[in-house]
């Protein structure tokens, strides 16, 4: 499917509830491979305050409204919204100088990242509006006082001011976390590539899924937005260290402590190992993976490998095998099917990667590629942004600057050798911070010698060999689930990493006070809060009639001796301390046998457990299981089970229930503490 872009059409920008046109003239946005106009991009003439005070005041309260488990379905609605106008997408890509592949990463990256959140939602996260933050902690001896840390979400806006390089990914994987935390947002694209961005939106204001305002569009310059955050506001940023800056250093964000997330310049580096020489797996694997980095996206990729660190005893046979892989790309106008690589995003971008080239040169040797009078497959060489990758061999990295300092933010890279393992740490290092390293080795004791000594100064660290070929998601791909981020020079900050991507868009409270009212707060039973003791059996009990703190208090039983015997015979584990009088006194926490501690979990359950058909639809896990006190035989163990916390699943006839399980002997000393977790049914049949 073919989209027409008019030329003289003029991107929108998405606020209050409105698209609205900029008030002035526009910037021309145009073809990467072709020089033809797309489209006209303004801002002029929009209230940011009043975007600002829109999505704070429309959208931030109803998406607090929701739960966890509603916002993590809406994320779901709205992959699958999106996912019907992929063709449209695609096509429109192209002018980005995306090839099919490119766009993949782009398009079904973005959407496959929603997905991620929207299972994680569901899966990690309560069906609340309130995350806890660790145990409770007691405040004082005679438990009336206690605390609990939570997180609940800012209410201000996420403003989220992205690069030209990823228009549909790079929005998406900041919007999941932030949406699934329950905050609005507004989105400042990269001019060069916004037309992409705009038509997403369009599709997501479109689909009606999302709360109104909670995703606002500026398509243009941000104007005086800056000026109006505050301290429940985030900014995030991706592009050059020297924006990002000067972003960072804004009076409004340093006077209120708004939250400010860089991600910038890195040099990232890939090691190849002393035992990774021509001939091995893992030799050709980092051909492959060099040169793939390289040229998707025409090596603009803020993850690309910009540093080819390797033994100096295979760095000749290195240049040369990259030399000819790179040699095989095909180069031109992604509409083509035969092209392999598009061009840079822009003319600008061109000129720039050329004169970051020209700086490497200084230092560095180039032994393939030219990046003034590229080859290409198809394609005009002038009104395209084309440049061939480009390959520098550097002999003495150490006693070299530019190639540390310098990232040529295209199809670049530079050849380094090493001479020991110390010292290709010491070069990857130079990078000042990065965000991801790769090793390509089989040789564990390399591995972790290097892995150590990259890990403070990168985001992540990937390694690579033979085993992990076939299923390995590379150097260059950040994960969801998987922090993206880096410290130093890529920018300090962590964007994706699972809930620890929704946790920056959180106010972590610790919230003081009795068990009780700390229970009323954050919907989980705590140690000395209220309980209710009614007659009925708990696992007689619905979501409908269960509440938190809803008690069952059991009979007491004796654990015998033979008891003991049976249980070690019939399961088979005949550890001395269940079967040796001698060994077990000699043991120094034992007065003699003990039963064993699962013995103990299995004789609690028979003293809890409602045998009948019911509510109760399952026993799922346990978590947190402590073995307290010795149990001897004839000890009489008892049963204090608790409702501790009730969590309903979204669009499911069943919830999630936990239950606190204490296990005490005759005096009263607790023997086993854990909680229980069951599914129950939602309403009686």
């Amino acid at each position: 499917m073919n989209v027409a872009v008019s030329p003289t059409r003029r991107l929108e920008s998405y606020v209050c509830g409105e698209w609205r046109k900029g008030g002035g003239e526009g910037t021309i946005l145009r073809d990467a491979s072709t020089g033809s106009p797309v489209a006209l991009i303004d801002s002029s003439g929009i209230d940011f305050a009043a975007a600002l005070a829109y999505g704070r005041e429309k959208a931030g309260p109803a998406l607090r409204r929701l739960s966890f488990h509603e916002r993590a379905a809406m994320l779901k609605a709205l992959a699958q919204a999106l996912m019907a106008h992929k063709d449209e997408l695609y096509a429109l890509s192209t002018a980005t100088g995306a090839t099919r592949a490119d766009s993949w990463v782009d398009i079904d990256g973005g959407f496959g990242t929603l997905l991620t959140y929207a299972s994680k939602g569901r899966r990690e996260l309560p069906n609340t509006r309130v995350l806890l933050d660790g145990d409770v902690e007691p405040l004082s001896k005679d438990g009336t006082f206690s605390a609990q840390h939570i997180l609940s979400p800012l209410q201000g806006v996420a403003v989220h001011i992205n690069a030209f390089n990823f228009p549909c990914w790079g929005m998406l994987e900041k919007l999941a976390p932030t949406l699934l935390a329950g905050m609005p947002a507004i989105v400042k694209p990269a001019s060069q590539t916004a037309y992409l961005t705009e038509q997403v939106v369009r599709r997501m204001v479109g689909s009606g899924i999302l709360p109104e305002g909670a995703v606002q569009l500026v398509c243009g310059s941000l104007g005086d937005l800056l000026d109006h955050v505050n301290g429940q506001d985030v900014v995030t940023f991706t592009g050059s260290a020297a924006t990002g800056r000067m972003l960072k250093a804004h009076p409004a964000i340093l006077a209120n402590s708004v939250r400010f997330t860089m991600e910038a310049d890195s040099l990232n580096a890939a090691i190849l190992g002393e035992d990774a020489g021509p001939g091995t797996p893992e030799f050709d694997l980092f051909v492959r993976e060099v040169a793939r980095e390289m040229t998707v996206k025409a090596g603009q990729k803020c993850t690309a490998i910009r540093r080819v660190i390797a033994p100096r005893r295979h760095s000749e046979a290195l240049v040369a095998a990259l030399r000819q892989r790179l040699g095989k790309v095909a180069l031109g106008n992604p509409a083509d099917e035969a092209v392999t690589m598009g061009p840079l995003a822009s003319l600008s971008q061109r000129e720039e990667v050329r004169a970051r080239i020209n700086d490497l040169a200084g230092e560095a040797e180039i032994v393939a590629g030219d990046a003034a009078n590229p080859r290409l497959a198809s394609g005009d060489p002038e009104a395209g942004a084309f440049v061939e990758p480009v390959l520098l061999y550097c002999d003495r990295p150490q006693d070299a600057r530019a190639i540390h300092d310098v990232e040529a933010f295209g199809p670049v890279s530079t050849v380094m050798p090493y001479d020991g393992w110390e010292e290709a740490v010491a070069l990857a290092r130079r990078g000042k911070g990065s965000l991801v390293a790769s090793v390509f080795t089989d040789d564990p004791t390399f591995a972790q010698e290097v892995v150590l000594g990259l890990a403070p100064f990168h985001g992540r660290v990937m390694i690579g060999n033979r085993a992990s070929a076939k299923s390995s998601t590379g150097h260059g791909s950040p994960l969801p689930m998987l922090v993206h981020g880096g410290p130093g020079r890529a920018g300090g900050g962590e964007e994706l990493g699972g809930l620890r991507g929704v946790v920056h868009y959180m106010q972590r409270t610790a919230v003081q006070g009795t068990p009780g009212l700390l229970s009323a707060v954050t919907g989980r039973w705590l140690e000395g809060a209220g309980v209710r003791e009614d007659g009925v059996h708990p696992f007689r009990k619905s979501l409908a009639d269960l509440e938190v703190g809803d008690r069952l208090v059991t009979a007491a039983r004796k654990v015998t001796l033979n008891d003991i015997g049976h249980f070690a015979g019939f399961t088979g584990d005949t550890f001395y301390a269940h079967m040796d009088e001698d060994a077990a006194k000699a043991n120094p926490f034992f007065d003699g046998r003990v039963a064993h501690g699962y013995l103990i979990v299995s004789f609690a359950a028979g003293l809890f457990v409602d045998p009948a058909p019911g509510p109760v639809l399952a026993n799922y896990g346990i978590d947190n299981l402590r073995f307290l006190t010795p149990v001897y035989p004839g000890d009489e163990l008892q049963v204090r089970l608790t409702c501790k916390e009730i969590n309903p699943r979204s669009g499911a006839e069943h919830g999630e229930v936990r239950w606190d399980c204490r296990v005490t002997n005759q005096t009263g000393a607790v023997v086993a503490q854990y909680d229980v977790l069951t599914m129950v049914a939602k309403t009686a049949d």
